[in-house]
């Protein structure tokens, strides 16, 4: 009882990405750049899809979700990373670790389930495009975003709670730059080969399951562009899924390193780069992959912009 309520009551330390030397400085600044450039790109896609009537259809409904969960991910992390090396220290309370592991949990667990999703709804548009309406009405859509959230706040709740009841009388010093659950289960003074062992299965059903459900349906999907006749009908559905295909691999790749592949087979330093592509990098490429590929996106931003330049030549001309 007193180990546990040491655990409960101590802080922790996290060792950071970065020292205060010349070069980590300057991974530190593009660090920060890149955290802004991810929240800018995801708010834009956000905005783009409330505003533009033609983009209130099921795929950028889920591809808004999408973006939520992107803006999230480095939120939970990179103010907090930033502030320690600021102020040259990382501690972080318990409760602060829990809440921190949580919402990690919460948004990746999300994110995987909204991804096969999002590959059920490629599937339906170019395998069935006449019951596409039907198949992806509102209340559809409805039911898998709400799918993706609970998913992740299940998983979150259960791991969380587990990780977080082991004792911790070790040392306190995580060698990560937050909270995340491999890094911490190396801290426990108690047996954690069991749980390990668990969570290694629930990671393969956890990452497994969606990934099959994203094999399924663009195999139909592959099959589907091969056969149509038109050229143009062909290059579109290609490039709206090679997008998504991207995403997914971005987001997989890195989730199974982490969680699938055993602990003793990657160092501290492979799983902070690894930890920092999947938090910051991912989300701030998935904007950029949308609207690069997308025609529909490209040009709801020209006309936002254009309306936007419209505006400012006249205030001048209308002061005059």
């Amino acid at each position: 009882m007193g180990v546990s309520n040491q655990s409960m009551t101590s802080d922790f330390t996290l060792m950071g990405l970065f020292s205060r030397s010349g070069p980590h400085l300057v991974l530190f600044f593009l660090t920060a750049i890149t955290f802004t450039m991810g929240l800018l790109g995801n708010a834009t896609l956000l905005f783009l899809i409330h505003t533009n009537s033609r983009l209130h259809t099921p795929m950028y409904f889920l591809l808004s979700q999408l973006s939520l969960l992107d803006v999230g991910f480095p939120l939970v992390t990179i103010p907090k990373m930033a502030a320690d090396f600021l102020q040259g220290e990382g501690s972080i309370s318990f409760g602060g670790c829990a809440t921190q592991m949580f919402f990690l949990m919460l948004l990746g667990v999300s994110e995987g389930v909204l991804l096969s999703l999002m590959s059920y709804d490629r599937y339906v548009a170019v395998c069935h495009p006449l019951r596409y309406p039907v198949l992806m009405r509102r209340q559809v859509c409805l039911l898998m975003v709400g799918t993706s959230w609970l998913s992740g706040v299940l998983v979150a709740s259960i791991q969380t709670s587990i990780t977080l009841h082991f004792p911790y009388c070790a040392s306190r010093a995580v060698d990560h730059f937050f909270c995340e659950l491999p890094a911490l289960l190396k801290l426990s003074c108690a047996d954690t080969s069991v749980y390990e062992l668990a969570l290694s299965i629930s990671g393969v059903l956890i990452l497994l399951l969606p990934l099959s459900l994203i094999a399924t349906s663009y195999s139909h999907v592959l099959g589907a562009v091969l056969r149509m006749h038109s050229a143009e009908a062909r290059h579109k559905a290609f490039t709206t899924c090679s997008s998504h295909i991207t995403v997914v691999g971005l987001f997989y790749g890195a989730a199974v390193f982490m969680y699938m592949v055993p602990g003793t087979y990657h160092t501290p330093q492979q799983d902070n780069v690894v930890s920092l592509f999947y938090s910051l990098v991912t989300p701030t490429l998935n904007p950029l992959i949308y609207s690069l590929r997308n025609k529909d996106v490209r040009v709801a931003l020209v006309k936002v912009l254009g309306r936007t330049g419209f505006r400012s030549k006249r205030r001048p001309h209308g002061g005059c």
